[in-house]
C-alpha cells in the first residue's frame, strides 16, 4: 500500500457526475479561491498555494476540504505565486513565475524546506532568481506574449519550467527551460518548444508535474491533459504524447501527482464554480 491510499480510496468512493472525467474530492476552503499550485505532503495531506494579490503563505488541508495549518513564508513576496514542485527530500518549491504582461525582471522560485516538519507558524526560503535570456523587450509585441510561466516540475536536481502563451493572435507554442534547484542567479537554459493545440480557450499550460517513478510528465491546461512517456529530460516535449480531453472546462490551475497512475487537480473559484479538488487515475 502507497502513503496516498488514504486519499485514493476517498477519491474513489466519491462520484464524479458533472466533473466530466474527473472524480470530485471536496470543496477547498474560501481561502483557496485563487489557489494556482498545489504539493502533496507525505502525509497525504496537501499543500496549497494562491496567486498573486494573496498572503505570503502556504496553506495545508486534508481530504475533507479543513485548513490543517497556514506557513507565512519569511524572505518572499507573493508578487505572482504559480506553481509547486516537490523533491524526495520534500523540499517545496514555490514559483513566483506568473507574467501576464510579460514585464517582469524579478522572477524568482522560492524553495522551503519539507513544510510538514516545521513546529512553528513562519518558514524560510531560499530565493532561486532566474531569468528568460532571449527576452529583449519588457513586455515585447503582443505576438511574443509567450514568457508567462504557470508550469514547473522537479527532476534531477532541476526545475523544469513551461511557459504559458498569450500570444495575440495565439499560436499556441509552450517553451521549455531548466535551470539548477538551488539558490542564485540563473539564466534559464532553453531547450525547445512545442505546440500543444491551438485553441486559445484550452491550450495554455497552466501546471505541472512528473510522476514518482520519473516515467511521466503531466501538464495541464483548461480543460485538458498531456502526459509525455518515453522521454529523455532534455527534450521530454519529443516523447510519447497522450492527450486527454477532461471534459470539463473550469479554470484549472493545479496538478499533482498522487502515485504513478492518479492525478491530483484543483481550480480557482469563477463565479458559482471551481475551489474543488480532483482526481483522475489514467
Amino acid at each position: 500500500m502507497t502513503r496516498y491510499v488514504a486519499i485514493l480510496i476517498f477519491s474513489f468512493l466519491t462520484s464524479c457526475a458533472n466533473y466530466g472525467q474527473l472524480t470530485y474530492i471536496t470543496k477547498l476552503p474560501k481561502k483557496l479561491d485563487e489557489n494556482s499550485g498545489m504539493a502533496i505532503g507525505k502525509d497525504s495531506t496537501i499543500w496549497f498555494v494562491n496567486d498573486g494579490g494573496n498572503e505570503d503563505k502556504i496553506y495545508q488541508i486534508n481530504t475533507k476540504g479543513k485548513i490543517l495549518k497556514e506557513l507565512e513564508v519569511k524572505n518572499a513576496k507573493n508578487k505572482d505565486w504559480e506553481d509547486m514542485a516537490q523533491d524526495k527530500n520534500g523540499n517545496v518549491y514555490i514559483a513566483d513565475t506568473g507574467n501576464n504582461a510579460n514585464k517582469r525582471k524579478d522572477l524568482v522560485i522560492y524553495k522551503i524546506p519539507d513544510p510538514g516538519k516545521e513546529k512553528g507558524d513562519k518558514i524560510e526560503a531560499e530565493q532561486i532568481e532566474f531569468n528568460f535570456p532571449d527576452q529583449k523587450k519588457f513586455p515585447p509585441k503582443k505576438s511574443k506574449l509567450i514568457y508567462d510561466t504557470e508550469a514547473i516540475f522537479y527532476a534531477k536536481d532541476s526545475l523544469y519550467l513551461i511557459t504559458k502563451n498569450r500570444s495575440q493572435p495565439f499560436n499556441g507554442k509552450a517553451l521549455i527551460y531548466r535551470i539548477p534547484a538551488k539558490k542564485g542567479n540563473y539564466k534559464a537554459n532553453y531547450l525547445g518548444e512545442f505546440i500543444p493545440c491551438t485553441d486559445t480557450s484550452s491550450c495554455k499550460i497552466t501546471a505541472a508535474d512528473i510522476s514518482p517513478d520519473g516515467k511521466t510528465i503531466a501538464l495541464l491546461g483548461y480543460g485538458k491533459l498531456w502526459l509525455f512517456t518515453n522521454f529523455d529530460l532534455s527534450n521530454f516535449f519529443e516523447g510519447d504524447l497522450k492527450t486527454i480531453d477532461l471534459g470539463i472546462s473550469t479554470q484549472l490551475e493545479s496538478i499533482s501527482f498522487l502515485n504513478n497512475k492518479t492525478l491530483l487537480f484543483s481550480d480557482e473559484q469563477l463565479n458559482k464554480t471551481g475551489r474543488n479538488l480532483y482526481s483522475l487515475r489514467f
